[in-house]
């Protein structure tokens, strides 16, 4: 392609709203042009790369058994109603309604849609296990469209579902797509990594993250430095805090003492009452499926609402407001607790972090504003109906497996795996025939790839001062020809006689044919990042010399009598070092 005739519009400075480097390359290479936010136009230089993720996926896809399939992006609310995801992905579901207003819902992912296909296909144990996966738009309203491609309100997205007949079945398909996914992001280029992860809205029971380090990322990844855990801080567990919970009982019974104006923990560790956060009880209000929820955690814990979705089993939840609160507790935030005989209401389940089991002499919220109590032993004064893991790991907690120090680091999150379970076939009866003859829900695992993210997660990994640095795996074109003269120059014309040689040997190459100074070219050449440059000077020519520069790397003259041959010859064996 030449560069004349090709559209690659180039920008010196990066718009203001670019606010990561990613993003500013992205559009300062030319790649992509913002329609509105969270919508981007793909630019032929940016489709280019697109394409080449997407061709990496199908490869290790097909290699692992899965079939492409193509499903409607356009789909009925119906079966997201009989999924339960009607309501609990509410805040991200695009509605449309037809002309006979009917509505409709732009699909943020295919679940319901695999699985109705799954229902009606698929009937006996000998038709599994299946895979099939699609790579398609999706949309999500995004209330905060951010960062490019990495939080778009229109997207693409490689998903892929199994369907097996057993667990231990679904366990083998998980494998193969956690081993595929390492491939693939491989094969882009990217250093990434598997975490631990929560399921979220998608639902399930196990799954990972595949992460590329960036201080950019809006994931943060609790890790150890042997490499032996890594999970998402969501998920993340640890042997506990750094400072003991107290859990040597006094025997006194719980007292209650004035604490005028003091509403905060920060209040009550101070003097001169004195009672450090990991002594105190934090009593927080929940609404689950419309009914209140105590969560306890100690006072210098923050509570992971993650962890805490899973332990609900609510279709929707959220904080209670103030006026919620003081209906149900007759007191408001600062002044909360659990301890049963203070509470105005019994009929409140009480869910506590783990760290608070055993925990005495404690001190909480007497549900009497400007009051506490102390002398509090949880488990003898609060009933608490369900114990768990509610806390967010901080860093320099022993590790769980290795007992090494914990530590926390920013990423993207590129790929997710899940193993879904029976959730949705059982809801929308995909079920098959065993062995036996007895009918069985269908065993699921979901696994899904970012690919438009993907592609700029390579660029915040792949860059330096001067632009972006390409993996030949994924790059636009794999040679860029500058000649350094005008049209009709001699350096122009050798410059098209390399340019198409390169061509019918094979060798993706883009000819940089524009009447530009020599300056003007390099920094171009340096943004767009290809992975290798032949320049051909007045200067170089006048020594018989042609140069040839990898991206990021040091010139290499090349001098023979037969200049084309020689240089398609170090062409290729560049490339070959390159790839």
């Amino acid at each position: 392609m030449r560069w004349t005739q090709s559209l690659i519009p180039t920008l010196k400075e990066a718009p203001s709203d670019a606010e990561i480097v990613s993003h500013q390359l992205l559009l300062r290479a030319g790649l992509c042009r913002k329609l509105a936010g969270g919508l981007y136009t793909f630019c032929p230089l940016g489709l280019r790369v697109l394409r080449k993720v997407e061709g990496i996926i199908r490869e290790e896809m097909d290699r692992a058994g899965a079939q492409e399939v193509l499903m409607p992006s356009l789909q009925p609310p119906e079966i997201w109603q009989r999924s339960g995801r009607y309501e609990t992905a509410r805040d991200v579901l695009y509605k449309a309604k037809d002309r006979s207003n009917k509505e409709w819902i732009l699909g943020p992912t295919a679940e319901e849609v695999i699985t109705t296909l799954a229902a009606s296909e698929i009937n006996s144990y000998r038709q599994m296990p299946q895979n099939f996966y699609q790579v398609s738009v999706k949309f999500r309203d995004e209330i905060r469209p951010r960062f490019g491609l990495m939080r778009a309100k229109e997207f693409i997205m490689k998903d892929a579902y199994s369907f097996d007949v057993s667990d231990e079945a679904s366990m083998v398909s998980y494998r193969k797509m956690y081993d595929a996914y390492t491939r693939i992001f491989a094969r882009c280029g990217l250093q990434a990594f598997p975490v631990e992860a929560d399921t979220g809205v998608i639902g399930g029971n196990y799954s990972h993250e595949f992460m590329v380090p960036a201080e950019t990322g809006e994931n943060e990844v609790v890790y150890c430095e042997s490499g032996k855990y890594a999970a998402n801080i969501e998920k993340a567990a640890s042997q506990g805090p750094l400072t003991t919970t107290p859990n040597a009982s006094t025997g006194a019974a719980h007292e209650k003492f004035a604490t005028p104006g003091v509403v905060t923990i920060e209040a009550l560790a101070a003097a001169p009452y004195g009672v450090a956060g990991h002594a105190q009880v934090k009593t927080l209000v929940y609404m689950a499926d419309s009914q209140v929820v105590l969560i306890l955690l100690r006072g210098d814990d923050q509570m992971n609402e993650a962890k805490l979705a899973g332990k609900l089993n609510a279709t929707a939840f959220r904080a209670a407001s103030a006026e919620e609160i003081f209906e149900a507790m007759g007191a408001h935030p600062g002044s909360l607790g659990a301890v049963t005989s203070t509470r105005k209401k019994l009929a409140i389940r009480v869910f506590a972090d783990e760290q608070l089991r055993g925990a005495c002499g404690m001190t909480t919220g007497a549900n009497e504003d400007g009051f506490h109590l102390r002398h509090v032993d949880v488990e003898r004064d609060i009933q608490v109906d369900v114990w768990a893991d509610l806390r967010t790991v901080k860093v320099g907690e022993a590790c769980k497996v290795t007992g090494e120090p914990l530590k926390i680091r920013r990423a993207i999150e590129v790929g997710h795996v899940f193993k879904l379970g029976t959730k949705y076939s059982e809801k929308l009866d995909s079920t098959f025939l065993d062995v036996d003859g007895q009918r069985k829900p269908t065993v699921m695992g979901c696994y899904g790839i970012g690919v438009t993210r993907t592609l700029q997660a390579v660029i915040e990994q792949c860059h330096d001062k001067d632009g972006i640095v390409w993996p030949m795996s994924v790059a636009p074109y794999q040679v860029l020809v500058t000649p350094l003269g005008a049209a009709g120059s001699a350096t122009m014309q050798l410059g098209e006689e390399i340019y198409k040689e390169l061509l019918a040997a094979g060798i993706e190459v883009l000819l940089d044919d524009r009447d530009e100074r020599p300056g003007f070219k390099f920094k171009d050449a340096d943004l767009i990042g290809i992975p290798l440059r032949v320049s051909v000077g007045e200067k170089s020519l006048a020594k018989g010399e042609v140069e040839l520069k990898p991206r990021g790397g040091a010139f290499v003259a090349v001098k023979k009598e037969d200049a084309v041959a020689e240089v398609i010859a170090r062409v290729r064996q560049s490339l070959a070092a390159l790839a």
